[in-house]
């Protein structure tokens, strides 16, 4: 049987690794994984890849039996009627995403349309967003209402463990209080011709320098927008961007900084604290993307606007609330660390 991975356009990471490294071993499976240039030194020793952007991508994904993505294959490829394609995607939409969006390029969702009519079955992590699935693709296949896989390690024995693994693998101390900043992207940026430098909207070197030497800023930024902001380098300030995968980095987080990003809903697995800084909240949720619900009453953490508020909220975190807990049930109450094993056993694997 062979299978092919694809993650965020030929990455290692992501409910695709999740499924590949339970699967790792087995005699009986030919896998390969569609890879990058730029991150293909992340793939373990030994692990099977092909070039994405080359005929070995096309060749790879007409001939497998399984094909598991967790974000739309722009490769060109006919699909065999004996193949099963997986479509993990990679987060809780709170953003409108797809058909739903307010705007987006022309011709872009013609294009990925055709990806999307390859689905046989679509992972949804929660019964809330299943419909927003459903409708944001015009989707009507299997949907498989799991949670996912790649968030199994936030919840395993050994996450503590791993944390510490991590942060050491980081060069972080073990005392420090580490901050996690991903945010985002936005569509008007993502898609100026050209794609020139986008600088953050938060001065991490600002940000550190508030903070003090006793934490440590770790700086995720979203994959289409790696490489186009700057960020400052120090021994307090990382750019973990091309991190292989960012459940790690959540495992090795004290807090989460966000803005609309799906990084919310898995990171609140964590139990530890998520602040949200929307500096634009009003031109993203009316004019750039739109939003499935109204999260500011919802948000499991304190919603601020500008850097004052943020360092305030940072350093002043708050406990655990009755509303983290009901973002939690709503949102995150099918990842339990067995994501991997719903899906494999609907897989026959």
């Amino acid at each position: 049987m062979q299978i092919v991975y694809n993650s965020f356009h030929g990455r290692y990471s992501d409910s695709p690794r999740a499924v590949f490294e339970r699967l790792q071993g087995r005699s009986s499976l030919d896998q390969v994984w569609l890879s990058d240039g730029p991150h293909l030194g992340s793939f373990p020793p030994g692990v099977r890849t092909v070039p994405i952007d080359g005929p070995e991508a096309t060749a790879a994904l007409e001939s497998a039996d399984l094909v598991i993505a967790n974000t739309h294959t722009e490769v060109e490829w006919e699909k065999s009627s004996a193949t099963t394609y997986v479509q993990t995607w990679h987060g809780t939409p709170l953003k409108r995403i797809h058909r739903d969006v307010l705007w987006a390029p022309e011709g872009r969702l013609d294009r990925l349309d055709l990806d999307v009519a390859k689905w046989d079955v679509l992972v949804s992590p929660n019964a809330v967003s299943t419909p927003r699935l459903r409708s944001g693709f015009r989707y009507d296949g299997e949907v498989l209402e799991i949670g996912y896989p790649r968030n199994d390690a936030l919840s395993a024995p050994d996450r503590d463990q791993q944390a510490g693994r991590i942060r050491s693998d980081l060069g972080i101390d073990r005392d420090a209080t580490v901050v996690l900043y991903a945010p985002t992207w936005r569509d008007d940026e993502a898609f100026v011709e050209g794609s020139p430098s986008v600088p953050l909207a938060l001065d991490l070197a600002e940000l550190s320098r508030r903070l003090g030497p006793q934490h440590v800023v770790l700086a995720r930024l979203h994959p289409l927008m790696t490489g186009r902001s700057p960020i400052p380098s120090s021994p307090s300030i990382l750019d973990v961007s091309l991190h292989p995968d960012v459940r790690d980095l959540y495992l090795a987080a004290d807090v989460l900084v966000t803005d609309y990003s799906s990084a919310m809903f898995d990171f609140a697995i964590t139990g530890r604290p998520v602040v949200f800084f929307t500096y634009d909240l009003d031109h993203f949720r009316d004019s750039v993307r739109g939003f499935y619900f109204d999260f500011v009453p919802e948000a499991p953490g304190p919603v601020v606007g500008t850097e004052d508020e943020l360092v305030a909220a940072l350093n002043d975190l708050p406990a655990e609330s009755g509303a983290y807990a009901a973002f939690q049930e709503r949102y995150c109450s099918l990842e339990d660390g067995h994501a991997t094993d719903r899906l494999l056993a609907r897989l026959d694997l």
